[in-house]
């Protein structure tokens, strides 16, 4: 038999549906991001893991300019060390079909028998390369799906001055490069760089490598300490020109990986606290208002027996069948959305086998965290119901006392118009839901900020570093150091307007007892085709006597200008010297450290050189400049700076779009749920005053302009607040973008503000429409009749 008071909770919520579905819809949205953010997060974690696991990720890394196979025994020697894969990697030009561009390959030599020890291949199909054909290599799997390639598909690829014929004969993946990024590259370009594994003997004899490696990678015994095996490996190499090793933890592929796990735990923690906050608010009003309309009800339950908790209960469950609502709905769209973000990380992660998979933990947490949520909103309005003495509760409520406020006192209300006066009275008389109100209003506006926050900023970092630093169309960057007057050799290609020579080379910087291995990078005093340019701190000169370094760089080491840094050279006779920090600069990308190149040249005991040059073309000659580089033996790798706008643009457009028109939905579901629930509490409240009005002569416009202005003057004053609160929020997010590949700076577009205001606005007077039907079949005998 159902009881009296589950048949009441039944009739209030048919009764209060509206707003029940409002805050329903609200406690879903933050239920969908959390299992869908968390699901992403977990999905990722379980394929990572397994994918390392599997094909054996190398722990330690290192790179040398040629060492004898026989110090990969050595190697293996060392206390720790599992394994060894002494290999050969390269990278080279290559001329693939249908594309006009120099694409950069880089070469991954494979054992003549057996598998790797590290970095284990993954065959997606197709065969590997039959150590008898020197032709034959497997292709990347994100190259190969860009490019159109398949098994027979063939590549010219430009190997130590000759030209090769590489044909495809397999489809792989390997651990090693999970996001496929090319040199100085943050976001990938499967068009323009991809790997390719082949025989070792097939490398080695191209590159007169017999015998001999230059990039070697060490799984370790569990629980071994990588910092431990490190400094051993780097004495051991340094005389085969090692450029230092380094830990998985400083792998590219993976750093960007785990930064990009982190970023999506810390996104799926502070998101759907905001809706919970909201769904609790929401729930606070509606019951608080239930509470006083039942007062007599509340006292007949107690006078009837009923005890004090019971009633309690009655409005918990309230909430909790409303939080139900919103687990029933959320939890569908939650797998959902993780469906459609591991579909949008299958874009730039490749490994074998990416599923959205299922976390029972983010199920559980979405249910306590909407619980809670739902007890904190019911709690107060449940409290007070239970604590009503039935002889209290059975009498209709006081009225709210008045007195003049400030407006009045001023004169100020008397020059309003009627209805403006109303509205103002009453927001004035309520200043703590009021406050509330637009919380909740602004909470929606701030997360629409947040949506658009990483693109702004990616704008920004395009901006200062493709329109005030870089000003090349394109970068050539040679397979091996050349001479400063290889720059004349490139004027004299085709449509070469100007070019400059840039040195780089990896060294160790210290300060104290801190040190940072950075990349070196030695630049002309009067370059124009690249520049030392900060985010707000304005171009800096290179000297020849100091180091520019980039704000993060000096955050890490605790530098200030004038501060002397130790520069440990890891090329030539590893000279260590000291310099002073002559400027400090805040760029947006990567560890920068700057000086002049003729002073680099000049440390490194070598006559002036080169590692690359930066290039202005006329781009009507871009086609045979093309075809010239893509047949040129020094060149190892082409940056073309249209083609690196263009493949960033479609990143962009694939992931911030859609993340923030996603959040834009969900957020104008906070606006919609509490204008609608503040409107229908208003005219719950106010239907006597409003059905008086009427009866007295007033229109349904003005009538409807008082009902509706009052959440209309919240909306308009949340929105600056919402956008006050967006820019918090994304402050608070900065140190999370904070990677020393790139930072994203605290910058908000004037289309991000639009953004976030015209869904909440629309969202407002969607929510008022809807009400406004209400008011429109008010019934004026049955609303002004008196309780007894």
């Amino acid at each position: 038999m159902v009881s009296a008071t589950t048949k009441m909770l039944g009739r209030d919520l048919w009764r209060l549906r509206g707003q029940v579905i409002a805050a329903a819809l609200v406690v879903a949205c933050g239920i969908a991001v959390l299992v869908g953010m968390q699901g992403a997060w977990h999905s990722l974690a379980i394929a990572q893991e397994r994918y390392y696991a599997g094909h054996r990720f190398a722990d330690v890394f290192a790179n040398v300019k040629r060492a004898p196979s026989g110090v990969a025994d050595q190697i293996r020697a060392l206390p720790g060390v599992k394994g060894v894969d002494a290999r050969i990697v390269r990278d080279v030009t290559g001329d693939v079909p249908g594309f006009s561009e120099p694409a950069t390959l880089r070469l991954v030599s494979l054992p003549a028998t057996g598998v790797p020890v590290a970095n284990a291949l993954f065959l997606v199909y197709g065969n590997y390369p039959n150590p008898a054909r020197e032709s034959e290599v497997v292709a990347s799997a994100a190259f190969a799906g860009a490019n159109g390639l398949e098994v027979g598909s063939r590549i010219t690829a430009v190997m130590n001055g000759r030209e090769r014929q590489l044909e495809v004969v397999g489809i792989g993946m390997s651990p090693e490069f999970v996001y496929e990024v090319g040199q100085g590259m943050v976001f990938p370009d499967n068009r323009r760089f991809g790997v390719l594994w082949m025989g070792r003997d097939a490398i080695a004899s191209a590159f007169g490598m017999e015998g001999a490696f230059n990039d070697v990678a060490l799984r370790l015994d569990a629980g071994a300490d990588a910092r431990q095996v490190i400094g051993p490996l780097d004495r051991m190499l340094a005389r085969y020109g090692s450029l230092g090793a380094y830990g998985r933890q400083d792998q590219l592929s993976h750093r960007f990986l785990t930064d990009e796990l982190a970023e999506i735990g810390i996104t799926a923690t502070y998101v759907p606290a905001m809706f919970f906050a909201v769904s609790a608010f929401l729930l606070y009003a509606l019951l608080s208002r239930l509470v006083t309309v039942q007062r007599a009800e509340i006292g007949l339950l107690k006078a009837f027996g009923y005890a004090s908790h019971t009633v309690a209960f009655q409005y918990l469950r309230f909430a909790l069948v409303t939080v139900g609502v919103g687990i029933a709905a959320g939890i569908p769209a939650g797998l959902y959305l993780g469906q459609l973000l591991v579909a949008l990380y299958r874009q730039y992660f490749h490994f074998p086998q990416l599923q959205a998979e299922f976390s029972p933990r983010a199920l559980v947490l979405a249910v306590l965290a909407s619980t809670v949520a739902a007890t904190i909103g019911a709690g107060a309005s449940a409290w007070r119901a239970s604590s009503l003495p039935p002889a209290e509760a059975m009498r209709p409520e006081l009225p709210a006392g008045f007195r003049a406020g400030v407006l009045d006192r001023i004169g100020l209300l008397r020059a309003m118009p009627i209805p403006l006066r109303l509205i103002v009275r009453n927001l004035a008389r309520r200043p703590g839901k009021a406050t509330l109100s637009m919380i909740g209003i602004a909470l929606a506006v701030g997360l629409m900020v947040v949506g658009r926050f990483g693109l702004d900023g990616v704008n920004q970092i395009l901006a200062l570093q493709f329109g005030r630093a870089q000003h090349d169309d394109v970068t050539l960057i040679f397979t091996d150091t050349q001479p400063a007057a290889a720059v004349f050799d490139v004027v004299q290609l085709p449509g070469i307007l100007r070019a400059e020579g840039f040195r780089i080379t990896s060294v160790w910087l210290r300060h104290g007892h801190r040190s940072k291995r950075v990349e070196l990078t030695g630049l002309d005093a009067n370059a124009q085709l690249r520049e030392v340019v900060g985010h707000t701190m304005g171009r800096r000169q290179v000297s020849a006597d100091g180091l520019v370094v980039s704000a993060r760089l000096a955050a890490t080491l605790h530098l200030q200008v004038g501060d002397r840094v130790e520069v440990a050279l890891l090329e030539g006779r590893r000279k260590v010297f000291t310099l002073p920090v002559a400027a400090i600069v805040d760029d947006l990308l990567g560890l920068g450290a700057f000086v002049e190149r003729l002073a680099l040249s000049r440390h490194l005991g070598e006559s002036p050189a080169i590692s690359g040059v930066h290039l202005r073309i006329d781009t009507r000659m871009a086609e045979p400049l093309y075809k010239r580089l893509k047949h040129l033996p020094a060149i190892g790798s082409v940056i073309v700076r249209s083609a690196v706008l263009a493949s960033i643009g479609n990143t962009l457009d694939r992931t911030f779009v859609i993340s923030s028109l996603v959040l834009a939905g969900f957020a104008s579901i906070i606006v919609a749920g509490v204008v609608y629930n503040n409107i229908r509490i208003a005219l719950s409240e106010r239907g006597n005053e409003l059905a008086s009005m009427r009866v007295l002569g007033f229109s349904m416009g003005e009538v409807a302009t008082i009902l509706i202005g009052e959440q209309a003057l919240l909306t308009a004053a949340a929105l600056p607040l919402g956008i006050g609160v967006g820019y918090g929020l994304c402050a608070l997010l900065v140190p999370v973008f904070d990677r020393d590949a790139f930072r994203i700076p605290l910058v908000l577009e004037r289309i991000t503000i639009v953004f976030a205001m015209v869904p909440a606005v629309c969202s407002a007077l969607v929510a008022g429409l809807l009400v406004l039907r209400r008011l429109q079949h008010l019934d004026l005998v049955a609303v002004l009749k008196t309780r007894e």
